[in-house]
């Protein structure tokens, strides 16, 4: 039997989230950020600088295509979406040290950081529910 804190221990060294991943990558940690979603999906909107590639796609294109030593973050669409999951258990299964981003793509929107899609990389407006407003610090 686990203890509780054995249990989130071990949570947290396979999860993040929208706010870590930005502000690691903010902070200079190279991460490798995967979106495992569809094409379609894809051309909605991602991560800026996210690699797209199907969770289906992983066990043939990521030994080429990403380096094994990386720390991969995957992440899909939403709380409601399992593909992160399926993408993780893909790259855990090629030995790469992987976490999934919960919330996926809709909150790492929702809480206002950068996205990327077609017309380039732009921010929604912050969700009240899921994100603080940035204060604007006058100069």
């Amino acid at each position: 039997m686990i203890d509780r804190h054995d249990y989130f221990a071990a949570k947290l060294a396979y999860e993040t989230d929208a706010s870590d991943v930005h502000a690691a990558r903010k902070a200079g940690t190279p991460l490798v950020v995967v979106d495992v979603r569809s094409d379609e999906a894809w051309t909605q909107g991602r991560v800026p600088g996210a690699i797209h590639m199907h969770y289906s796609e992983i066990a043939t294109r990521a030994p080429q295509e990403i380096p094994q030593t990386a720390e991969v973050i995957v992440y899909c669409w939403s709380p409601g979406c399992n593909a992160g999951a399926k993408g993780a258990l893909e790259f855990a299964a090629l030995g790469y040290a992987v976490r999934e981003m919960i919330g996926g793509f809709e909150y790492w929107g929702r809480e206002g950081y950068p996205v990327e899609d077609a017309d380039g990389v732009h921010r929604r407006p912050i969700d009240p529910l899921t994100g603080v407003p940035r204060v604007r610090m006058r100069a």
